[in-house]
């Protein structure tokens, strides 16, 4: 499908995804950049109507008919390409009307890289509302019959003969301790006041590594890259050590590996973010803040779920930390990100300054 002509070779070269069309709407070339949007390969890409890729592709259609009669030099639009199967594509599109009778139209593609994050930030806040409303609903369930059920086995421990026959009724009791601050855990966020003042960031970063150095003293070490023009902010502070302080924790236990070959590290770096988006408000600055290790990476299968309650990819892990750190940040009008691979997990934490 490739052309030869001179004249298209340093399309190549162009993030953007380009597309020629022929009279009939057919993609006559495609430069390497549209099979990687498309996640198509040219060989199959060549020849077919370009509508025809999209479940509403009547958009693209009918832009490409007006093209073709002229009705514009270049027209710019936002699209949601709908494709079977996967993800709509967010593009921004350009349709020129080229002069020439046998390839009339190109169309530029570019990724609508910021309607891709707000969508995902609106599937988050949905996400996590409806978990502080289940784990709400579910601890208050929980919490009644347990209370219940610890004072039955207290009172059948002082009925019980024999000393031996009370072991049973103490792993009843020591049992349900064990969910009361499970229980107790979950509910925190709700039942804590939200206690505001000025918060300096690198003071939350200090407090934190100073936890987890002492806990971790050989082994690990913990970088800070600090921007320290960041101005304090109002907020609670005890909830933001909380926040960092769970990802870090996080972190230094995936470390394990790392920690007994020396070879641990996190760095913790904060700069400020200008023009941000945040569920839907645009805020001039924000506070930046990144916590990257260096350790094994997310499994592959619970990377979506890492702020669903009780999911932990440790044995032994609660799975309330990241849940915990969501709601602190979210509390304070910020988002939480993460990107791992084997090698680099990086948590960004996105909060409003003033």
């Amino acid at each position: 499908m490739k052309t030869s002509s001179t004249s298209l070779a340093g399309l190549d070269l162009l993030a953007s995804a380009v597309v020629i069309l022929n009279v009939e709407g057919e993609i006559v070339y495609a430069n390497a950049a549209t099979e990687n949007l498309l996640e198509c390969s040219i060989k199959t890409l060549s020849n077919q109507k370009l509508s025809a890729l999209f479940l509403n592709g009547e958009e693209l259609e009918t832009v490409f008919k007006q093209a073709l009669a002229r009705q514009f030099a270049d027209k710019r639009q936002d699209l949601a390409l709908e494709r079977a199967g996967r993800e709509p594509l967010h593009v921004h599109s350009i349709v020129t009307a080229l002069e020439s009778a046998d390839t009339p139209v190109l169309i530029e593609f570019r990724e609508n890289v910021q309607q891709l994050k707000l969508d995902r930030e609106e599937r988050i806040l949905d996400q996590s509302q409806a978990n502080k409303e289940l784990i709400r609903n579910l601890a208050h369930e929980i919490k009644n019959p347990l209370g219940g059920i610890r004072g039955a086995a207290q009172l059948l421990e002082f009925e019980l003969p024999q000393k031996e026959l009370r072991e049973y009724t103490q792993v009843i009791i020591k049992e349900a301790d064990r969910l009361q601050t499970l229980v107790d855990r979950l509910l925190a966020p709700h039942r804590k006041p939200h206690i505001v003042g000025d918060v300096n960031i690198h003071e939350v970063c200090e407090r934190v590594r100073s936890l987890v150095m002492a806990e971790f003293p050989i082994g690990l070490s913990i970088n800070r890259n600090y921007d320290l023009s960041i101005p304090e902010f109002r907020g609670d502070q005890e909830q933001l050590i909380q926040a960092v302080l769970n990802i870090v924790h996080n972190a230094a236990n995936a470390l394990r590996e790392q920690i007994l070959a020396g070879e641990a590290e996190i760095t913790i770096t904060t700069r400020v973010a200008r023009q941000v988006t945040l569920a839907k408000v645009r805020y001039r600055l924000a506070l930046d803040l990144h916590i990257i290790d260096n350790g094994p990476g997310i499994p592959s299968d619970i990377r979506d779920r890492i702020f669903y309650p009780l999911v932990s990819g440790r044995d032994g892990g609660s799975g309330l930390g990241l849940t915990l750190a969501q709601t602190f940040v979210q509390q304070h009008m910020g988002v939480i990100e993460c990107e791992s691979r084997p090698g680099c997990t990086d948590f960004r934490i996105l909060i409003p300054l003033p």
